[in-house]
């Protein structure tokens, strides 16, 4: 159980350290700050957003839905155009404070090159979401070095607070403890493939298929001296072992401080095609000429058990026979 409180073959390329940067972290929100919520990737309805902005409203925070809520376009929250806008006049919309994304699927890569980001960096506002959010989470990092929120988003709410299980409640809670600057802290039980150790660094990572067809791109991540969580969902044992495969070739993995392993769901293997490893033998068999820390079964990702992580900022991974300690350190 979890307690949440909140060279390769080339050595300028993602290898290449950038510890030494200093993140900006965005003003944390109080009472009365308001949240612009958005669809820069799949279509979501103003009803199925009602959840998440009524509890957000009783936090004390104003809520904005924005014009590409209630949109559809084939999968898409709107058009390529009708994304971009909306999340354009958030990015500089100085009232509000945080922008939590509607939820994820497919289309924030489609629009990522034309977003205008010079407000946003004069003045830093939280940016909320996963999976499909992880291409806006690492183009800002790489490129801005502010910090932002990979969390749940609006379709992750429970309908009924009341009726929520309370691995649910935990997981809606850190939101609120991330946003209010509440020093993150996650125990959670040591998994029996876990390679020991303790490591500190920037905190970064997200959903690895996106961070794969990031490689290369003004999108990808630096890796080197931070600590890199990955999780995702749907993908067979062979895919996400090569998606391993790219964060060694790249050097995702050379000067890596830590690598935080979430929630994996597995698409069964074809008959007759059995990949013949599981999860843990195929990241342990990427990693096993690093002596950094490794923690398997980490509570991020495609599940219930997804909690608030504040990328960008400095944390302590404590991986020991008995227990795993992520610590916000900043």
């Amino acid at each position: 159980m979890i307690a949440g409180t909140a060279v390769p073959f080339k050595k300028t390329f993602a290898a290449v350290s950038d510890e030494e940067l200093n993140y900006k972290i965005p003003a944390y929100l109080k009472n009365g700050d308001s949240i612009g919520i958005t669809s820069p990737a799949g279509f979501i309805t103003y009803e199925e957003i009602q959840p998440a902005t009524q509890l957000l409203q009783s936090w004390g925070y104003k809520t904005h839905a924005g014009d590409t809520i209630g949109k559809r376009n084939f999968t898409f929250g709107g058009t390529d155009e009708e994304r971009l806008n909306d999340l354009q006049k958030m990015l500089d919309d100085p009232k509000i404070k945080a922008i939590m994304c509607a939820r994820g699927g497919y289309g924030s890569i489609r629009i990522i090159d034309r977003l205008n980001w010079t407000k946003f960096k004069l003045n830093p506002k939280w940016i909320i979401g996963f999976s499909d959010i992880t291409v806006l989470h690492n183009h800002i990092h790489n490129n801005f070095q502010i910090a932002s929120i990979h969390s749940k988003m609006t379709n992750s709410f429970p309908d009924d607070w009341n009726l929520a299980e309370p691995i649910q409640i935990e997981t809606i809670i850190s939101i609120r403890d991330a946003l209010s600057g509440k020093r993150m802290k996650y125990p959670v039980v040591a998994h029996p493939s876990n390679k020991q150790g303790v490591a500190e660094g920037v905190l970064v990572g997200g959903n690895l298929k996106t961070i794969e067809t990031l490689t290369g791109s003004s999108s990808d991540i630096k890796t080197g001296g931070k600590i890199l969580f990955v999780e995702d969902t749907g993908e067979y044992l062979y895919s996400i072992d090569r998606m391993f495969w790219n964060l060694k070739r790249t050097g995702k993995l050379t000067n890596l401080k830590g690598l935080i392993v979430g929630g994996f769901k597995v698409k069964p293997d074809d008959l007759g095609e059995e990949f013949g490893k599981t999860v843990e033998d195929i990241v342990l068999e990427k990693v096993k000429d690093f002596k950094f820390p490794v923690c398997f079964g980490f509570p991020v990702g495609h599940q219930k058990n997804n909690f608030a992580l504040k990328c960008g900022i400095k944390h302590r991974l404590s991986v020991t026979e008995k227990e795993v300690i992520l610590t916000e350190i900043i």
